[in-house]
């Protein structure tokens, strides 16, 4: 005895709803879920630049939690539709530990969002010297720098008068333009990457 057959209309119209709300639902786990991945294939340079795994740790919470809502919202739909109880019961106690869990992971991260910008900081000055010399950190500014269209850590002054050619925009034909002070974007880094590990 499903609550649409005890029910007549009304339940099915309870039952039809409950099954489009998790449906929206699950479309919304999945496109968390495909952020998750495209942020996890194309932004890793930034962990190379912070230096820390706070950004990688953001991201495969939001794989992860894509993930857990979409399964929820198909154990919502599937439970609606096929009126099982016991399905709907675990449905609403999961969604209730998952809102539990956002809640906590909320408070944590306004809590904590000082120290990520100043561990950034930190890490971001310490690799900006390291730039000529080690290739990978080398790599990470630049594509952090031509991406995000900024230079330095606040500005192109912290480059001196070295300013690397990925701190300017492409000329014509794809070419970087030999770089200055004039040329080079003007937003240091720091910001828009505290902004993206957010």
């Amino acid at each position: 005895m499903g609550v649409g057959r005890e029910m007549g209309g009304c339940g099915q119209c309870i039952k039809y709803s409950m099954f489009l709300a998790n449906f929206v639902i699950f479309l919304g786990g999945a496109v968390v879920l495909g952020i998750g991945v495209w942020t996890l294939l194309d932004k890793a340079f930034i962990t190379e630049l912070t230096g820390t795994d706070m950004f990688l740790g953001a991201v495969y919470i939001l794989i992860a939690t894509g993930g857990l809502v979409t399964l929820i919202a198909f154990l919502g739909c599937v439970g609606a539709v096929k009126e099982v109880k016991c399905m709907l019961l675990t449905y609403f106690l999961i969604v209730f530990i998952v809102f539990v869990t956002m809640l906590v992971g909320g408070v944590l991260g306004y809590v904590f969002r000082e120290n990520v910008r100043k561990h950034a900081d930190y890490k971001m000055r310490s690799t900006l010297v390291e730039y000529r010399s080690k290739s990978n950190i080398k790599r990470a500014w630049d594509e952090t720098q031509e991406s995000l269209h900024c230079c330095g850590v606040d500005g192109p002054g912290d480059w001196k008068s070295q300013i690397p050619s990925s701190c300017c925009k492409m000329g014509p034909e794809g070419k970087q333009e030999d770089c200055d002070v004039n040329k080079a974007y003007k937003t240091g880094c720091l910001e828009l990457v505290v902004t993206a590990a957010r």
